[in-house]
């Protein structure tokens, strides 16, 4: 009788993990992991939009030096100027280059200077030949982190008389843009300079300068 009652009271003091116990362990673990998939998704986007913007700052400072060595002194008016072909959107973005092989822009176009591109590496070439050479090359570096990327130069011509498309003391402006998404609580506050159309969707670097 005594064995007995002592058997009953062992087995009444044994305690488990019910399946309630284990949902909610369960529960708790997903929400956690699910936090931290979502953090790690939209850091994603931002640390690809900062290595965009790092090397497209780089890459208009690089356009600002070009701009100023081909700078030469106006023949009308006060200052210097560029020859006309740096603002020639077909200089830029690989306008008029085709690739055959599939491959991505930096190897097709990047690898080696292009046939219809001017060797200024190893040659001597006019103001025309370098500014398309120059354009060739700040576009090539663009690529470099984002395929995406797209230089534009403009000007601001404050004498549209004159022979020259930005003439002496006129602001130039140096662009370069990507597309953006926003992901995860990732938003963007788009610059209207960079999305001049409805429905553009991009981020950019800006530079402003006068030679």
């Amino acid at each position: 009788m005594r064995g007995q009652v002592q058997l009953n009271s062992y087995k009444h003091s044994q305690h488990g993990v019910g399946l309630i116990e284990v949902l909610v362990t369960l529960v708790i673990l997903s929400v956690g992991l699910l936090g931290v998939a979502a953090l790690q998704f939209t850091g994603s986007f931002a640390n690809k939009d900062a290595i965009s913007r790092t090397q497209a700052d780089i890459v208009a400072s690089q356009i600002v030096e070009r701009l100023r060595v081909a700078a030469r002194p106006a023949t009308v008016g006060d200052g210097v100027v560029v020859n006309n072909q740096y603002f020639s959107s077909s200089n830029y973005n690989f306008a008029g280059l085709s690739c055959t092989s599939g491959a991505k822009a930096s190897i097709c176009y990047c690898q080696a200077i292009p046939a219809n591109i001017p060797d200024c590496e190893s040659g001597e070439c006019n103001e025309a030949q370098m500014a398309q050479y120059d354009g060739w090359a700040v576009s090539c570096a663009a690529i470099q982190t984002n395929p995406q990327t797209q230089v534009s130069l403009s000007c601001a011509d404050n004498n549209t008389t004159d022979i020259y498309t930005c003439s002496a003391g006129s602001r130039v402006t140096i662009q370069l843009r990507w597309p953006v998404n926003s992901g995860g609580n990732t938003t963007y506050n788009l610059n209207s300079r960079c999305n001049p159309n409805t429905g553009d969707s991009y981020n950019c670097v800006v530079k402003d300068v006068t030679l």
